[in-house]
């Protein structure tokens, strides 16, 4: 089978390869390279300045310091932020 596009015939099997590699393309260029972190900063710096985050009471303020100390340590682990 066979659709007719500007005047002429194109089978199925070359729109179907088309869309696939386009789709591929598409995919690639948009997660390909290497982002670098704004101004060096590290994800703990930038995750505190996006969404500054105030304690209401001592157990908040505990989770928030390990939280912070956990990121930290996977900072030091990765050698910086890491992209998945």
């Amino acid at each position: 089978m066979s659709y007719v596009i500007f005047g002429r015939a194109i089978k199925t099997e070359y729109l179907t390869l088309g869309t696939l590699f386009a789709t591929g393309l598409l995919t690639y260029s948009s997660l390909g390279g290497k982002k670098a972190s704004p101004a060096g900063r590290t994800v703990s710096e930038r995750v505190n300045e996006a969404a500054p985050i105030k304690a209401a009471s001592k157990e908040e303020e505990e989770l928030m310091d390990s939280i912070k100390n956990f990121i930290a340590e996977a900072e030091k682990e990765g050698g910086g932020s890491s992209h998945h």
